[in-house]
């Protein structure tokens, strides 16, 4: 199938990135964006929207939320009767369908760290696309990283969990490193300790199968230098910190998709 972006800004360039196999195109106001994803990404450019939604199977909008309408509303024809996915958070897929009422519709979440291939991604399990076509935009997903499929409804933990996650974890990380650089390390050194350190604690977590509190108990060793530090985190409140700050981040999710 053919997959068309209307837009190709930093999220639909790292999707576009990650589609080696498949057949692709797009279009933005930025002509230089649509060149740079032509000479770079391997996408077919487009010079307007109506040229790519005719061209396209599935047409994905990557656009800006606060520009979304106004940048789909007058394609509403040329979508007709075609399957769109949107990646535009707050955009339930009722909003969705009322402004394509013509059209199949499929809601995505995915991260920033699809830019660099390890992105996590929800696909609406409340879709209208064919199966054929949910197969495809969730290979395309899987092509970045890795895709989930859960009820709309939930849209609003995902978004606390992993689209808003990568900031906590950045926390987490430049707050490791700089303690490193307090107990003598070099700067660059810290951070690339912390970094590959978090890769690879989240690589175990998703491939070994077993739950994080098992593979911390792995690390803490009797009387050890780790579970005094695990302790301590326990004390100054890092957990009911996270679980705070995604509540928090829920809530406010919720909120926005209502106004």
């Amino acid at each position: 199938m053919r997959i068309g972006f209307l837009g190709a800004g930093n999220m639909a360039s790292a999707i576009l990135r990650g589609m080696r196999d498949m057949e692709k195109g797009c279009y933005d106001i930025s002509e230089a964006a649509v060149r740079r994803a032509e000479q770079e990404l391997g996408a077919r450019g487009f010079s307007s929207g109506e040229a790519l939604c005719a061209w396209a199977d599935i047409v994905v909008l990557a656009v800006k939320p606060q520009v979304l309408e106004g940048a789909v509303r007058p394609l509403a024809g040329a979508l007709a009767g075609k399957a769109v996915a949107s990646i535009a958070a707050g955009w339930s897929l009722e909003r969705l369908a009322a402004l394509l009422p013509e059209s199949r519709l499929c809601r995505v979440m995915p991260n920033t760290p699809a830019m660099v291939g390890a992105g996590m991604a929800a696909i609406a399990k409340e879709t209208t696309f064919a199966p054929a076509e949910f197969d495809c935009i969730r290979a395309v997903f899987s092509a970045i990283g890795r895709a989930v499929v859960v009820e709309e409804r939930l849209f609003d933990a995902v978004t606390a969990v992993s689209g808003s996650g990568p900031a906590y974890l950045y926390m987490v990380i430049e707050a490791m490193a700089d303690a490193g650089v307090r107990e003598g390390l070099s700067r660059a050194s810290a951070l690339e300790l912390a970094a590959q350190t978090a890769l690879g604690s989240a690589k175990m977590v998703l491939e070994s199968g077993l739950h994080p509190a098992a593979l911390r108990d792995m690390v803490c060793s009797p009387g050890g230098t780790t579970i005094d530090a695990v302790c301590t985190l326990e004390e100054k409140g890092l957990r009911a910190a996270v679980e705070s700050a995604v509540r928090v981040c829920a809530e406010k999710s919720r909120a926005m998709s209502k106004q």
